[in-house]
């Protein structure tokens, strides 16, 4: 995997690293990723909980329990449960959106896929996913596992990235490459 210059990358991937090899010992790698996208729509969902992995106001003993009560109550318990704790005592709950991402992409690898990240105007259907995966699977040339995001400000269409490579198909870049153009000519 590629490392990035940004220290949160660097930890987030070294977590994410160990975390695939403990999972892959306990064979138990897609109840961690099952575990670790349930949390990740809990902190997509939730500006409090945000807020309390980004602010470094919170103690980590106070980080640590409020996750711990968090992951029972949403059911993450083994694996999951406890890494998350581990995070929160380690103050490093910050890098846990870039740890569920590096995670994803070191499962996908290891299934043979490749992970892309699709961001859509509106939720797509299984009918739409399925379609589109049979379409990235002709670009990539192998199966793709996709994590889907809903941004309304994109108006319609898709931005998908697979690795270094970015498909930008939004109204909205659309538009600004409009407002852009007739800059120019005017």
């Amino acid at each position: 995997m590629a490392q990035s210059s940004s220290p949160i990358s660097g930890v987030a991937e070294r977590y994410a690293g160990s975390l695939f090899d403990l999972a892959l010992q306990a064979n138990s790698v897609a109840q961690v990723e099952a575990d670790l996208n349930s949390f990740a729509a809990m902190l997509e969902g939730s500006a409090d909980l945000t807020r309390l992995i980004n602010s470094p106001v919170f103690s980590s003993d106070d980080q640590a329990k409020a996750i711990a009560a968090i992951a029972d109550k949403a059911g993450i318990s083994g694996l999951t449960g406890n890494f998350l704790r581990v995070v929160a005592q380690n103050r490093r709950l910050f890098a846990i959106p870039g740890m569920i991402k590096a995670f994803r992409q070191i499962a996908a690898e290891h299934r043979g896929e490749t992970a892309a990240e699709v961001t859509s105007a509106h939720a797509l259907t299984a009918a739409q996913e399925a379609e589109l995966k049979a379409a990235l699977k002709s670009v990539a040339g192998k199966d793709v596992a996709i994590a889907v995001t809903v941004d309304p400000s994109l108006l319609g269409g898709l931005v998908v990235k697979i690795g270094s490579r970015q498909i930008d198909t939004s109204l909205k870049t659309k538009l600004n490459s409009l407002k852009l153009a007739l800059k120019e000519v005017g």
